[in-house]
């Protein structure tokens, strides 16, 4: 897979480059201490979490499922 590393740009490839997706180890390390440094944060979450758990269906649910299937 070619790919540009995400630090220098440069194009490195998943099947030569040990480092991928970065380009060589130094560029892996200066990655590294972005986010050691906090310089990368995720800001917010892709889905909040409480709406998940509400929406899940509990085990006790999904056992009166397999029932009415199977029996």
């Amino acid at each position: 897979m070619k790919h540009c590393c995400p630090i220098c740009r440069k194009p490195t490839d998943s099947e030569t480059s040990a480092d991928f997706p970065f380009c060589s180890e130094r560029c892996r390390l200066l990655d590294l201490g972005n986010w050691s440094s906090e310089k990368y944060v995720i800001s917010n979450p892709v889905f909040d979490e409480s709406e998940d758990e509400d929406s899940r269906p509990t085990a006790r649910d999904d056992d009166d499922d397999n029932k009415d299937a199977h029996g």
